[in-house]
């Protein structure tokens, strides 16, 4: 199911190095020179992403197939905006926030656009923008966090396996199962595990 629905992925999803700028999170922060990453480096991050067709979701069956094949059962729709979201202000901090979660994280874009910060093998951060018809999975145990782009707006369906719970583990908390199963699944070739930082 990963390797399906990959056409044009990148016109929806891309990823970069982000620079270590404190100015408002909902810049790009691209370094200079810009360093762009191949999407195969999120996939050896863990991260599950797939183009998918947003204006007629409700009758998807690409969409359906990924929510069979992987289990997700719960689903519902959130806009996050300051017009649409309670408690804006503080909830964009929170997400913000470096967290993890014990379960995956999925989120599909349905207008709008936003990015998804993760961290590499060697702790740097990565930036993804996600926009409309971007469909992407954040492994459980996987330190990130999320922010709305200059364009303050995104809705996004939540998907997840039985009933969702969204308690993000601030970091560090390195000593929970969902983040050393992560590590433990991102071996470097050479036999090294990734920094638990």
């Amino acid at each position: 199911m990963e390797t399906e629905f990959q056409d044009a992925k990148q016109e929806v999803i891309e990823a970069w190095y982000m620079d270590d700028s404190q100015e408002d999170q909902r810049l790009p922060h691209h370094r200079e020179p810009k360093e762009f990453i191949p999407l195969e480096k999120l996939s050896e991050l863990g991260i599950t992403s797939w183009r998918l067709n947003p204006d007629n979701w409700e009758n998807d069956d690409n969409l359906k197939k990924i929510r069979e094949a992987r289990g997700y059962s719960y689903m519902d729709i959130c806009d996050v905006c300051p017009e649409k979201l309670p408690n804006y202000e503080t909830k964009i901090k929170n997400f913000f926030e470096e967290h993890l979660h014990t379960d995956e994280e999925i989120r599909y874009c349905l207008e709008g656009s936003g990015y998804f910060d993760v961290r590499d093998e060697n702790d740097q951060w990565i930036r993804i923008a996600v926009k409309k018809g971007g469909m992407i999975v954040l492994p459980a145990g996987m330190y990130h966090r999320f922010t709305l782009d200059t364009d303050n707006y995104i809705k996004a369906m939540r998907l997840f396996v039985g009933e969702p719970v969204w308690t993000p583990y601030n970091r560090p908390h390195d000593h929970l199962p969902a983040r050393k199963e992560y590590l433990d699944k991102l071996l470097k070739p050479e036999g090294h595990t990734v920094q638990a930082r």
